[in-house]
Formats: C-alpha cells, structure tokens, sequence
C-alpha cells in the first residue's frame, strides 16, 4: 500500500497518540487496504480514547506539528457523523487538504472496537487499527457506494468472520439488513 501524503501524518497522529497515551485505532481507507483490497484514499481516519477535557491538549500539540484545527472544534463544538462524535484537524499539502478526522469513542461499539484493535505496520508505522468486523460495521453504517464497496473486498478477503459479533453490534447499530445482504453476496 502507498500512503503518498498520508504517511508523515500517520506518522505523526501515532506519535501524539502515544506521547499523550491516548488509545486510538485507524479506521477508513488505509484499514481497508490492510484487511482487504488497497483503494486511494486522501485523509486519515482514527477512533480514539480521550476525555472531552483532554482536546484542548490535544488540539495544542497537533496544532504545534503544523496541522490546523478548525476553530469551531477548538471552542469545543463536536460534530456527529452517522451518531458517532467527530473532531478533525488538517494539514495542507501543495495545495490540498489532508483532513484527520477523529471519532471520539463514546459508545458501547466503539469501546469494543478498541478492545478488539489489532496492531499492524503499514509501510514501517507500527498501529492500531480496527479488526475487520469492526470496519465493516463502520462502512455499514456510512452506506456510500463506496463503503459498501470495501464492505465487500473486505468480506473476499477476508472470508470467514466472526458473524455472531457482526450481527450482534448490526442489530445494535440499525444496520442488520445491510450486514445480511453483504453476507448473503459471499454465501
């Protein structure tokens, strides 16, 4: 997998991370291509551990390293995307933006993804990332075409998952039928 511009980000994120002990696990495009077939993808995805009283930390550091945060999440507005709390930074690269969005795990799911993280190099970063289950239950519930889309290389890839855990957090989630319909694809 080539990381282009996204390499000295993960890079970076990963330090933070550690340096601040906060736990995180990649998610999106580049966990993808570790659990299934490699596609482009031009931001970085985390979830991660942290106390809301922990950002303004957070944000300092990253904001030291050169990446911009959005004033809004700097004054302390958390956004939601798909009912999972969102704060995001970026950085620009020769005139384009790299966003790092950051899904602050506050939910049941989301505690069980981190247990469940797996560590992984991707091109000489050793991370965590998120088991494939847990992608693709994060796909699910974004529902793109394009999620969908690596729902399924994930599920060629990969072949048997632990479908007991798939369908419990999909019935959890609301997006059972969506789980089924993939699965059925590959049965």
């Amino acid at each position: 997998m080539n990381l282009d511009d996204l390499h000295d980000p993960l890079r970076d994120f990963v330090s933070v991370f550690e340096r601040l002990s906060i736990p995180y696990a990649l998610i999106g495009g580049i966990a993808v291509g570790v659990h299934g077939i490699p596609r482009p993808t031009h931001d970085l995805d985390f979830t991660i551990t942290v106390d809301r009283s922990r950002l303004p930390e957070f944000f300092d550091v990253v904001n030291d390293l050169g990446y911009d945060v959005p004033q809004e999440f700097v004054t302390g507005w958390v956004d939601q995307v798909a009912g999972l709390a969102l704060v995001r930074a970026r950085q620009w690269v020769q005139g384009k933006t790299i966003d790092i969005d950051l899904f602050l795990a506050e939910c049941q799911f989301q505690d069980a993804l981190m247990q469940r993280r797996i560590e992984a190099n991707i091109e000489g970063i050793s991370t965590w990332i998120a088991s494939a289950e847990d992608i693709i239950l994060l796909k699910l519930l974004a529902s793109r075409p394009r999620d969908i889309g690596d729902v399924q290389d994930i599920l060629l890839v990969q072949g048997q998952l632990d479908e007991q855990y798939l369908r419990h957090w999909a019935d959890e989630l609301g997006v059972r039928p969506q789980l089924e319909e993939a699965l059925d694809e590959f049965k």
